[in-house]
Formats: C-alpha cells, structure tokens, sequence
C-alpha cells in the first residue's frame, strides 16, 4: 500500500462554479486527489494552473473524469489511450453507446457514471 497522491485529470474544467466541471475540481480537491483542469480557454481554476491538453500533464493519471459532449472527447481517445490510465470516468450526458464503444474497443477501462458520487460526495453539496 502506498500513500500516493492520487492524480486526476478533468476533461471539460471550469471556472463557472455552477458547472459540473467545476464541482468535480472542488470535490476531488476535498477529496485529497491532485487535480489536473483540463480546459483550453481556461488559464487557472480554483486557484490550479490549467492544462490546454491531457498530453501536457507530466505525472501519471490514476482517473480521467470526462465533462465534455461525446462528439469532442471522441477525439480525445487516442490521447486517453497514450496517457492510459486506470479509469475513465464519462459522466452523465457525456456518453454516448459509439463514444463507449470505442473507448472499449481501444482497451480503456471505461466508467459511465458519476465520478462525484464515486468519490461519497454528492454534486448538490458544491
């Protein structure tokens, strides 16, 4: 057992504080991850630089937590697949049965669920 930070990267961050890619940032900060905003018109997000591309990140990623529409991370995929971490987490409204499709079919560990209420949080409470 080791007590790694773990890292999580947030496709779709947020500065809106109303907005689901924001939640997450704060619940896995609360959570104790290290948070990675991924947002190419963002520059900082709750006080952490933000990230243009999953690829600029320079540690290994434990979980991706995906808040953007299908059509956009599907061409994300073979990026998720070079950083391949141990799970993908395509939240509610991101997913679609083609985008999970070939997510799979490249050997993703794909998660259609929450990765806010995968934490014990609950998205109401930020």
């Amino acid at each position: 057992m080791t007590d790694k930070q773990r890292t999580v990267a947030i496709i779709g961050a947020s500065s809106d504080r109303s907005k689901w890619g924001n939640k997450s940032v704060r619940a896995h900060l609360k959570c104790g991850w290290k948070v990675f905003p991924i947002n190419p018109k963002e520059t900082e997000i709750e006080g952490l630089r933000v990230y243009k591309s999953l690829l600029e990140i320079p540690e290994k990623i434990d979980r991706i937590s995906v808040y953007v529409l299908p059509h956009v991370s599907t061409t994300m995929l073979e990026g998720f697949k070079k950083v391949n971490p141990p799970e993908i987490y395509f939240n509610p409204g991101t997913e679609s049965p083609e985008l999970l499709d070939k997510a799979q079919a490249l050997g993703l560990n794909v998660i259609a669920a929450c990765s806010i209420v995968a934490l014990g949080e609950r998205g109401a409470d930020y």
